[in-house]
């Protein structure tokens, strides 16, 4: 891992690491704020998996994030959003190819041989960051949008690995709404049976562990009613008894602005959870 950015905040430090990523094939940039308890000791870590279009600098340049980072305690590693490079294989649309990895592991040509962001996530990353920096192997993990999807499945399919999970304007049912069924047919292929394996309702209704889900949803976000549809995620909680906190914001949008504002709250959550 090489540091190519170091930035004194809140106390502690904000770094950028570049490093080749064997699961991707590409060079992937990382962000990593390091709170100052760090200095002293080890600490745990929230992994954030931003949205549609977004690399590893939007939630550290717009959340305000490292100030709760700093009072509790806890680092925030936060990954580029898919592969990167001239070599990986891209697409024109926004929502398909770079900036669009929707955190499975895609088995389908040209996809296949770069996007593995769903092992990346969940071994590869966590794997370089204990390794190489001062944290611990408690984990928590949170997400915005299609970022929100990644971390409620990849919570649900990994009980046990992570302390908590929350998530902003998460993409809830991605197998039943444009933006999922876009990325699911072209990285997993035509077999809807397949796709179920990174649908967060469909993995509630089978989950090992009740992990308790923490969602803030603005009633103002443009793609509610369309592409998020936060009432399929109450509905199949209720149907299997999933424990889920779910706050409608009245009047905030799917912006950076509604996560700033809410972003201390899920801190807190987390880091509850990782005190226990």
């Amino acid at each position: 891992m090489e540091r190519i950015e170091h930035h004194a905040c809140f106390g502690g430090w904000q770094e950028i690491y570049q490093h080749e990523s064997t699961t991707l094939g590409c060079t992937m940039n990382v962000a990593v704020y390091l709170p100052p308890q760090a200095e002293k000791g080890r600490v745990p870590v929230l992994y954030w998996l931003s949205g549609l279009t977004c690399t590893e600098q939007n939630v550290i340049t717009k959340s305000g994030v490292q100030r709760y980072a700093s009072e509790h305690g806890i680092a925030i590693v936060a990954p580029d959003t898919s592969p990167r490079g001239e070599k990986v294989a891209d697409n024109h649309l926004y929502d398909l190819g770079q900036g669009a990895g929707f955190y499975v592991n895609a088995t389908q040509k040209p996809w296949a041989a770069n996007y593995q962001m769903y092992d990346y996530v969940v071994q590869e990353l966590p794997d370089l960051i204990e390794a190489h920096l001062p944290v611990t192997q408690e984990r928590s993990i949170s997400g915005h949008s299609m970022g929100g999807h990644g971390a409620m499945v990849i919570a649900l399919r990994n009980p046990g690995r992570y302390r908590s999970v929350s998530a902003f304007s998460p993409i809830v049912a991605p197998t039943q709404v444009p933006w999922g069924q876009k990325a699911f047919e072209s990285y997993l292929g035509s077999d809807r049976e397949t796709w179920k394996q990174y649908g967060t309702l469909e993995l509630i209704a089978t989950a090992e562990e009740r992990l308790p889900l923490l969602v803030d949803q603005g009633t103002r976000d443009e793609f509610l009613d369309k592409q998020l549809k936060p009432e399929l995620l109450t509905q199949a909680c209720e149907a299997a008894h999933h424990p889920l906190t779910l706050n409608m914001r009245t009047g905030y949008d799917h912006s950076y602005y509604f996560i700033a504002s809410f972003i201390g709250e899920h801190l807190a959550h987390h880091a509850f959870a990782l005190s226990q």
